[in-house]
């Protein structure tokens, strides 16, 4: 997603109570439970056995813990808890999750106890050819048994609503290299089931009437966190067993329902071997998300 410098807000942003919010945190806990391992499992095709204590808890699932947890009379017209809790009341309508960095320091397990301390270090500001956005930046860190397990920085973006004769984003071609890859088809049930598991309400995954009609896409989102699944997800069956130990990645261009989607990876350049680039492509071979992962030697 192209960005443009930082610009004037306009009067119904108001930035500097929206930074009031940078530096708040809370503190959530949870158990790592086999059943959502199980259920992931199933979404993603994967022929895993089943979960027991111990299991070692894969890269990304971390995401089924810590859900949030609004009564239904908190939620708002999009699906989204109302604004204004832990995250602050960006006047913006889309929402969407776009990328994030992560480092894991010690391995989690089905039964272990875990603490997620989040905070809010940064709001700012930017124009882009589609207009306004604010990016909130969460930092979060996770605790197992022995001490810190991950590090992970959130990128959260809000966007202002879709207006006839934008200009559509030009879009970049995906790489033509990718030494090993698998075709996932992004239907509703796909999305409905990872919106499920994550307890994800935003109805841009579920609700095509509210995604095309109020929020101005041509079809259902298919999740940003379970595109990032879906890459590291393909890492794990090219090199079983290696640990992951950083991950980054970034949402370049939305992917929509009712299309074959391609995950893709190679070593990268000049490394070591542990060092991979990941992309995804959409139905027509256009960039959808990058990424960057490194294996514990």
């Amino acid at each position: 997603m192209a960005m443009q410098h930082a610009s004037t807000p306009s009067p119904a942003l108001d930035i500097a109570a929206l930074q009031a919010w940078q530096g708040r945190s809370e503190t959530l806990h949870d158990r790592i439970t086999a059943a959502p391992l199980a259920a992931l499992a199933a979404t993603l095709d994967r022929d895993d056995t089943l979960p027991a204590d111990g299991t070692p808890l894969p890269a990304l699932w971390h995401w089924l813990f810590f859900l949030p947890m609004a009564p239904q009379h908190e939620i708002g017209s999009d699906g989204h808890p109302r604004r204004g809790g832990f995250l602050p009341p960006v006047p913006l309508p889309r929402r969407m999750w776009a990328g994030g960095r992560l480092q894991w320091h010690a391995p989690l397990a089905v039964g272990d106890a875990v603490r997620r301390v989040s905070r809010i270090e940064s709001v700012t500001h930017k124009s882009g050819r589609s207009g306004e956005m604010v990016f909130v930046l969460v930092r979060h860190e996770v605790h197992g048994p022995g001490g810190l397990a991950l590090s992970e920085e959130h990128d959260i973006v809000y966007r202002a609503a879709a207006q006839p004769g934008d200009p559509a984003p030009l879009p970049t071609p995906a790489p033509a290299t990718a030494a090993f890859s698998r075709e996932v088809f992004a239907d509703p049930v796909l999305l409905f089931r990872y919106s499920a598991l994550t307890f994800n309400g935003h109805r841009i995954h579920y609700d095509r009437s509210y995604a095309t009609q109020e929020e101005g896409y041509p079809g259902l989102v298919v999740h940003g966190p379970l595109i990032a699944t879906l890459l590291v997800d393909l890492l794990r069956r090219h090199h079983p067993g290696r640990r992951l130990e950083r991950f980054s990645f970034r949402a370049v261009r939305p992917t929509f329902d009712q299309h074959v989607m391609r995950i893709c990876g190679e070593t990268a350049a000049g490394g070591d071997g542990n060092a991979f680039r990941l992309w995804a492509q959409d139905h027509e071979g256009f960039l959808t998300m990058q990424a960057d992962a490194e294996l514990a030697p």
